[in-house]
Order: structure tokens, then C-alpha cells, then sequence
């Protein structure tokens, strides 16, 4: 199968202005996702940039950077259009989403998001990481994956949630936010209506849970570092500092 990862940025952000362009260890913080990305050597690497800033700053670097709109709802809906953009043969079957603001995630997270696709069944592969932390367990911003274990280190996705669930003595999981998409699963999923549960828990993989779709999870060590915050951004110029 051939792969290509993109990566969705958009300038807007109302608690980090200018988010994809902040200075993390010499260089801008799409630049540092792009170059991780990149590591994981799966695939060809593209960032679908809402503005002519992100580009140029990608191309700067030695990257590749597609302009698209400014109106698409969700990253989902970017790397569609970018899809469209650099590939209108079709020629990869798999793309791997990697959000734009995990400048410090490992090349092997980026791998693991896209190893259950080797099972034909599966439409969409994500990676979720074990709870350690207690206050996690029952924090609403901490998206838990509940989900049956298929063998050591992967599961297939029954319900995503932002309640402590499931109940019971047991591991919880922290769901990231990283996919992978057969191409047909991600046409698919861009042209169904937001499902009733994505509305009330605002949470967008369940749209393709309620159309029958279905998503496995890899297990990974840790959660990789979003930056929202100028707090994140802080930490993520103390990890980079020592590479």
C-alpha cells in the first residue's frame, strides 16, 4: 500500500495566535511537526496550510505545503481537499493524519497509527496511550477509547468518550489524535452529516463509529505533547532544546 501523510495547519487560534509559525528550537513549530513526521519514513509528507505563511514557511525548511481553504470545519476536511489537490490520480491508499501541533511526537507514534490498516477490515487506525496519571481518569479534555483488545498492544474502537469510562478496576485509555485512513474510509467519512454523539460529546471520530465504519487502535507509551498554550509551547522548546 502507499502512504502519504498530511499534515493540516491553521493559522487562527484563539489561545496561541499564530500557532503554526512559533519559534520551537530554530525553527517554526509546522516545521518541527513536518520534520517528524518525515522520520517516520512511511510515506511522502505534505502540509495543507490555510495560508501562504505556513507554506512558505514549509518550503523554506525543504517541505511541501499545498494551499487550502479557509471554511473546512475540521482537519479531516483539509487533508481531504489536500488529497484532491496532490494526488487527483489516486494513487495512495493510505493517509495518515498528523495534527499540526505535536511538534515532539515520535516517529514510531506516527508508524503505529497507520499498522492496523495491514488488517483489511479495518476503515481507520488511530493510537492511544495507557492512563498513569490519576486526575486523567476524570478529566472531560482527556478523550477516553473504549475498546475490545484484538492481541497484545491493539483493540478495536467500540466508543470514544470524555467520561471515566469503562467502569471498573482496569486500565483506562487516553485516545490521540493521530489517523490513519484508507482512502475510501476518508471520502467517505468527509461526506456523511455530523452524527448525533460527534454533536453532544464533540467528538468527530464517532461520526464514523455511528455509520458502521470501523476504527482499531495501537497502543503506544505516551501521549505526545500538543501545544495550545504558551505553557505548551514552553515545554515543547525545553524537549526540542536537547535533540
Amino acid at each position: 500500500m502507499s502512504a502519504i501523510v498530511l499534515i493540516p495547519a491553521r493559522l487562527a487560534s484563539t489561545r496561541l495566535p499564530n500557532k503554526p509559525l512559533a519559534d520551537i528550537a530554530g525553527a517554526p513549530m509546522i516545521v518541527q511537526v513536518w520534520r517528524r513526521a518525515c522520520e517516520a519514513q512511511i510515506g511522502d509528507v505534505v502540509v495543507a496550510a490555510d495560508s501562504p505563511e505556513i507554506a512558505m514557511a514549509v518550503e523554506a525548511a525543504g517541505g511541501k505545503a499545498v494551499m487550502t481553504g479557509q471554511h473546512h470545519q475540521s482537519g479531516s476536511d483539509r487533508i481531504f481537499e489536500a488529497l484532491t489537490l496532490v494526488d487527483p490520480g489516486k494513487n495512495y491508499d493510505i493517509i495518515v493524519n498528523v495534527q499540526g501541533d505535536l511538534p515532539t511526537v515520535e516517529a514510531e507514534t506516527v508508524r503505529a497509527a497507520a499498522r492496523p490498516l495491514n488488517d483489511p477490515h479495518v476503515d481507520i487506525a488511530t493510537v492511544c496511550a495507557e492512563i498513569t496519571r490519576a486526575k486523567e481518569r476524570s478529566d472531560p479534555n482527556v478523550v477516553k477509547v473504549v475498546g475490545s483488545p484484538l492481541s497484545p498492544g491493539l483493540m478495536r474502537a467500540l466508543y470514544f468518550t470524555r467520561a471515566t469510562a469503562p467502569h471498573g478496576e482496569g486500565p483506562l485509555w487516553h485516545h490521540i489524535g493521530l489517523y490513519a485512513y484508507r482512502r475510501a474510509a476518508l471520502e467517505r467519512f468527509v461526506s456523511l452529516p455530523p452524527s448525533a454523539l460527534e454533536q453532544r460529546e464533540k467528538l468527530e471520530q464517532l461520526r464514523a463509529l455511528e455509520a458502521g465504519m470501523r476504527i482499531d487502535v495501537a497502543q503506544v507509551r505516551e501521549v505526545p505533547l500538543g501545544v495550545d498554550t504558551p505553557h505548551d509551547l514552553e515545554r515543547a522548546r525545553a524537549i526540542l532544546a536537547g535533540r
